[in-house]
């Protein structure tokens, strides 16, 4: 199935779209089935507002976060060849940088892997296609280490539209340079899916996740709706999705 096609199913079956298709059945339904169009409607409200909440959406990414960080003791593992580092976005013609840049997500697992690169002192592959963009999403990750954090990068994957085909592609530049076990960086809450792809591609994969989602400490605030929490709830959804379908489909 191609990017595209993914992303449009995708956007129909996560809200806010699935909520607003839901409250527009239940809006035409009102003159014909009333009781059942008003249900309809408060239903889609009802989780409209509780997907909004910066409460909820905490917790539906920590859920996600079960893959534990990475312990300073496992850095001198010998039997490690490779540092794999997973596009994550990118900020399409940033005029600040004269082109297309790595987006904030990337930028979080861009940091981690120059760290953990001077740490181990191990190579890095890149791996991100560039279904959306002029560039390929792994050339927008190298340009980053290598010109903002000095890092060098070895291996550059630009095919892949998916996290399966990272770890697929990613597998077929390593494995002929006998490389089989890699630390793999991404954020925290798409390390589990990530790990499965790897692992299942034939990977020994040391998890070196990023970005987890931290709290100081609860407020008012957090039960108030806004936006942005809406869009992180859309990133766990997704994610529980996407693993199901590695299981099911």
């Amino acid at each position: 199935m191609s990017w595209l096609a993914t992303k449009i199913i995708s956007a129909f079956l996560l809200p806010p779209l699935n909520l607003l298709i839901l409250s527009g059945v239940g809006i035409f339904l009102l003159t014909r089935r009333p009781r059942l169009g008003r249900n309809l409607i408060i239903v889609a409200w009802i989780l409209l507002y509780v997907l909004s909440t910066p409460l909820v959406a905490r917790l539906f990414m920590q859920a996600l976060e079960t893959v534990p960080l990475l312990q300073p003791g496992t850095y001198t593992a010998d039997e490690v060849g490779a540092i794999v580092v997973l596009a994550g976005g990118v900020y399409d013609d940033a005029p600040e940088y004269g082109g297309d840049s790595a987006s904030p997500d990337a930028l979080v697992r861009v940091r981690y892997a120059a760290r953990l690169q001077r740490a181990t002192g191990k190579p890095i592959l890149v791996t991100g296609g560039g279904p959306r963009s002029r560039n390929a999403e792994s050339l927008v990750l190298k340009d980053a280490l290598e010109n903002d954090f000095f890092v060098p990068v070895r291996w550059v994957e630009d095919q892949s539209e998916n996290t399966w085909q990272n770890a697929r592609l990613s597998y077929a530049i390593l494995q002929p340079q006998g490389i089989t076990t890699i630390y793999l960086v991404t954020q925290a809450w798409h390390m589990p899916r990530a790990l499965t792809a790897f692992e299942k591609a034939g990977f020994r994969v040391i998890p070196a996740p990023t970005g987890f989602t931290t709290t100081y400490k609860l407020s008012l605030l957090d039960f108030l709706p806004r936006g942005r929490a809406l869009g992180k709830s859309f990133v766990a959804l997704h994610e529980w999705m996407g693993q199901g379908w590695y299981v099911f489909g």
